[in-house]
């Protein structure tokens, strides 16, 4: 292929490298110059352009990338057209995509300009999710280097989707009074959950007290009955010697390894009773966050016949997002430290439902509502109490007087409340671990609803999202993790948090404090039902 500046009356039959854009003439990258394009270009005045020619064994990279792709086995892959020298690989079924990571180095080591680039090796996917994608860089390529490239897929299997299978399981769980029903009732939901993307099912579920003899008998139960048995420990794996692995042996089963290198997760157990996999599940799996138990099943749906040598393989890219519940977290410092968490109180609204009065100067057992608020803030004790205004900023601030907070006024509140959170988080400073967000206008929230929040938050280690809730459903006001702050200084319009603490991937832990949770007065008619006299 020869690059270069071409004069356009020797354009004809070139690809442009570059394309060509005019008021009345617009031909984009890859094009091939026509006589007719000639024409046009003369016209416009332009004298060259930046184009290719092919050589006699040149391929066009569309042409490169079907010809590459056809040499990959298609099962279970869907392929899109090529277009722009690209073809992306779809799975069609739930499974386990496989790849060899020599294979594709060889591959792409065939020549800089045909590439392809793919998910992890043993990443879990469901139907559609894309598996890979290949890319020539430059508009044609050699044809010799385009075959040897498919020789590379031809004759390995260098990525495949392995589709999951449906499997019989049974769920072993041990008992200690200091392990509540309500989490194993939860630690169900979650293994029926988990079993989803393969179409498995639970078959059974077993409660025994934490001892071998009564572990031994009934795993050994569930083993004659099922593909696969789980079991949930009251209390996590600390030898290979502890009541899992000895149970495990006692049923006349292996135990093949104890811990892994991944985190959550080190904590697993894997055994065999005859052909059927046991796997001692690490405290982690009792969380829907992803950890080394979730590698492990997914290599069994799979067809796959993970052993020691596998799971001693996993250390690289098995450090996984920390799940901040942990008994033990990561961390034991920063769990160590104290929070240090604002209260940040929103009181900056126009209150354009009022007709003329404003909610926050109403009365509420003789006291503003906005000084209500601010005061039911101080009473949790948080670090710093920060009130952001803006409608009528000066009375506001006036019912404030004497208290000890810090007054940031939001000079564009009228665009809505994402720029009075804004403004708020701009000013908590470097040292600040979560901002706990209250709305002004909720007159039944007290200083111990917000305290109850506040400890939840610490709790979790500052990493989840601490939600007031009212019979389960979700409400005001919310404790958000300093992970979430760049997203709140992003938030434009009248919106507030709810997007964020939905989408943000963090735990979310759900306090209940009653109908605090709902109860906002945004209009003279709520204010009144909530117990408040008008006033300004």
């Amino acid at each position: 292929m020869i690059f270069g500046e071409i004069a356009v009356a020797d354009a004809v039959g070139t690809r442009l490298a570059h394309g060509v854009r005019t008021v009345g003439l617009s031909l984009h990258k890859g094009h091939v110059v026509t006589a007719q394009d000639r024409e046009a270009l003369v016209a416009e005045g332009v004298a060259t352009v930046i184009a290719v020619r092919l050589e006699p064994d040149d391929i066009g990279e569309d042409e490169a990338a079907s010809l590459i792709a056809a040499a990959i086995p298609p099962d279970h892959l869907r392929f899109t057209p090529s277009a722009t020298g690209r073809i992306n690989l779809h799975a069609t079924v739930n499974g386990l995509f496989v790849a060899d990571r020599a294979a594709i180095d060889r591959f792409n080591r065939v020549d800089p300009a045909i590439t392809i680039a793919t998910l992890p090796d043993h990443a879990s996917l469901n139907a559609g999710d894309m598996v890979a994608t290949i890319k020539i860089i430059p508009l044609a390529v050699p044809g010799s280097l385009v075959r040897k490239a498919a020789g590379v897929m031809a004759s390995s299997r260098a990525l495949e989707v392995k589709p999951f299978a449906s499997c019989r399981v049974g769920l072993v769980a041990t008992e200690l009074p200091t392990l509540k029903p309500s989490v194993m009732d939860k630690t169900r939901r979650l293994v029926e959950q988990r079993l989803r993307p393969s179409g498995s099912r639970l078959t059974n579920e077993v409660r025994v007290p934490h001892r071998a003899p009564e572990l031994s008998k009934a795993v050994a139960e569930a083993a004659r009955d099922n593909d696969l048995v789980l079991v949930f420990g009251a209390s996590a794996v600390t030898d290979i010697n502890d009541v899992i692995p000895a149970a495990i042996r006692a049923a006349g089963g292996v135990v093949e390894h104890v811990g892994m290198p991944v985190d959550p997760g080190n904590l697993l157990v894997l055994g065999r009773i005859g052909t059927v996999p046991v796997i001692g599940a690490p405290g982690c799996a009792r969380s829907p966050k992803e950890n080394g138990f979730d590698w492990v099943l997914a290599r069994i749906f799979a067809g796959e016949n993970p052993g020691s040598e596998e799971i001693t393989g996993m250390g690289v890219g098995g450090l996984l997002t920390e799940i901040p519940s942990r008994p033990q977290p990561r961390d034991l410092r920063a769990a160590e430290r104290p929070l240090s968490v604002t209260a940040l109180v929103l009181a900056a609204g126009r209150a354009s439902r009022m007709n003329g009065s404003h909610k926050l100067l109403a009365a509420f057992d003789g006291q503003a509502l906005v000084r209500r608020s601010v005061e039911a803030a101080l009473t949790a004790g948080p670090a710093r109490v920060l009130v952001v205004t803006g409608h009528r900023a000066e009375e506001i601030e006036a019912e404030l007087s004497g208290l000890d907070v810090d007054v940031i006024r939001n000079p564009d509140h009228a665009q809505g409340m994402s720029t009075s959170l804004r403004a708020g988080v701009s000013a908590l400073g470097p040292g600040c671990d979560g901002v706990a967000v209250m709305l002004a206008d909720m007159p039944h929230v007290t200083g111990a609803d917000v305290r109850r929040l506040l400890d939840v938050f610490a709790a979790a280690g500052g990493q989840a999202v601490a939600r007031a809730v009212s019979g389960g459903k979700r409400g005001n006001p919310v404790v958000l993790p300093r992970a979430t702050f760049s997203a709140l200084l992003q938030l434009e319009g009248d919106v507030g948090a709810r997007h964020i603490v939905e989408s943000a991937g963090l735990d979310i832990v759900d306090v209940e404090i009653g109908e605090a949770a709902h109860v906002d007065v945004d209009t003279p008619e709520a204010v009144l039902a909530a117990g408040g006299i008008l006033k300004g």
